[in-house]
């Protein structure tokens, strides 16, 4: 291998995906002021192996490694920094990220590494690693970051390189903080939501796009807070609207004044994806929880985005919270569906550090994964069991329904109540193959035709040829009605036969 070139400070992070560009490193590498120049950017993701990660990072000869520890790759990070002390007990660790900031609630990563630093850490990592390359190492391993005022940032938007802009998201944000409280979300931890100055994130936008950059994920946690604001970004990228322009906003559901309406309708196809956290519609569990949502407007925005746009409209759901049980999220999802957005995210609740929602913890008997990443196991009202089958029909939701392949099945699949016809399918797939993942796109076809042909409000020429139809949209060459066999097999002149004798009925 050969050497790489050295630097004292080496950023680093392990990504869930090469897609993901990690947006924070590029924040504390633009704020490193006169330490910027002996410091790099390394970006590993969690299918990498700790060893070989290991090896490039000690390849720079660093005097401090930082890592950013988040939900998704503590336990890749907590073996790599194991390793580094290992092989180079010398190079200081310093962690930062939201998986370390809620001291004394920690991972074991803490206890190994030189140095936390708790929240957004513009400043206080410069100011640490000022004090470590001077020889002046602090004897307090714990810091807490003093948060810089907006204004004062650098922005870190010109650390996108040219390969970034053309192979991973480009992550940008036009304000941080929200003002919401909901117990879940480490963003409830925040006073308010605060923006950058508009006219200096626009340019940093321009210059962005006039790089290439045509994928744009805004992580604000609530675009359209304010909506005058939001109403200039949108308008902003509609006049530099192109086939490739891609999108992505969180928005609050309840949310959309008929000035933003206005600027939505303008959209193309699909150049806009709203996330649209729903979460629940159980008024009694959104007390509970302190989430503030008017169902009802939630309901008309969905349906309106859905009518009226060309928006794709991905909505979040949460099963486990405190007092929820099977049958309430079932009217949930029930609703949801109705609603018709292209995309549903079954999340299972997870045990994030810090967060209000501990406080319930012992009430509501919330049983969580000891291991990242910390999912929910089982709660007062919902036991082990029920919450493996939930945890399956998440997945093989996200298989059939949010893939996209079973368009015209799913229609029939969801005939009826829709969690329940669904949950029968999971059940009927689990009981077949024993597993969640690893199923081929042929086998899919295969289970779910299986599954939905002995149902009785199915008639099975009208599935076979909606499924052939979702089929036919696939690379697969081999015909639909070859896959499947035995006595159950269907073919084209069975369809033909079963069609006379309707007729002649």
């Amino acid at each position: 291998m050969e050497k790489a070139e050295t630097n004292q400070i080496v950023l680093t992070t392990l990504n869930a995906r090469y897609m993901h560009a990690a947006f924070g490193l590029r924040y504390l590498y633009a704020n490193l002021a006169d330490l910027q120049s002996s410091a790099c950017i390394e970006e590993f993701t969690i299918q990498q192996r700790p060893i070989d990660i290991v090896e490039k990072l000690l390849n720079y000869q660093p005097k401090i490694i930082g890592f950013g520890v988040y939900i998704w790759n503590v336990s890749e990070v907590t073996k790599t920094v194991e390793l580094i002390k290992q092989i180079s007990p010398e190079t200081v660790i310093v962690l930062g990220g939201p998986e370390v900031s809620h001291l004394p609630d920690k991972p074991a990563v803490v206890d190994i590494a030189d140095y936390v630093v708790m929240g957004a850490a513009e400043k206080s990592f410069r100011e640490l690693c000022q004090l470590i390359l001077s020889g002046n190492k602090p004897l307090e391993r714990i810091k807490q970051s003093d948060e810089l005022a907006l204004d004062q940032l650098q922005l870190p938007y010109e650390y996108y390189t040219d390969d970034d802009i053309k192979n991973r998201l480009i992550y940008v944000e036009a304000s941080r903080g929200c003002p919401f409280k909901c117990e879940f979300c480490l963003s409830s931890l925040d006073k308010t939501s605060k923006p950058f100055e508009l006219g200096k994130f626009l340019d940093e936008m321009d210059k962005l796009h006039q790089r290439g950059a045509r994928n744009f994920k805004f992580i604000d946690r609530t675009f359209n807070l304010k909506v005058s604001s939001s109403i200039a970004i949108l308008e902003f990228f509609l006049e530099r609207m192109s086939d490739d322009l891609y999108l992505h906003f969180e928005v609050v559901p309840d949310n959309l004044p008929d000035k933003l309406k206005i600027v939505i309708e303008k959209f193309p196809y699909h150049t806009l994806q709203f996330e649209v956290g729903v979460q629940t519609f159980d008024e009694n569990i959104q007390a509970l929880i302190s989430r503030k949502q008017n169902n009802i407007k939630t309901c008309e925005n969905l349906r309106w985005l859905r009518e009226s746009t060309h928006a794709y409209v991905h909505a979040d759901l949460i099963f486990g919270l405190p007092s929820d049980t099977l049958g309430n999220f079932a009217k949930s999802f029930d609703q949801l569906v109705e609603l018709n957005p292209h995309e549903i995210q079954l999340g299972i609740l997870k045990r994030l550090r810090g967060v209000p929602l501990n406080r319930h913890n012992e009430e509501y008997q919330l049983r969580y994964n000891p291991q990242a990443p910390y999912n929910i196991l089982s709660t007062r009202d919902i036991d082990f069991a029920t919450m493996q089958r939930v945890n399956r029909f998440a997945r093989y939701w996200d298989m059939i329904a949010n893939s996209g392949r079973f368009k015209n099945t799913l229609k029939i699949i969801l005939n009826g109540l829709a969690f329940d016809s669904f949950m029968q399918l999971s059940d009927d797939i689990y009981q077949t193959v024993g597993s969640t993942w690893k199923i081929s796109l042929k086998r899919q076809f295969v289970l779910i035709f299986e599954s939905l042909k002995v149902r009785d409000d199915i008639d099975e020429t009208v599935l076979f040829e909606a499924m052939q139809a979702d089929y036919n949209r696939t690379a697969e060459k081999a015909p639909f009605e070859l896959l499947l066999n035995g006595k159950n097999k269907v073919t084209r002149t069975g369809i033909a036969n079963k069609r006379q004798q309707q007729m002649l009925q």
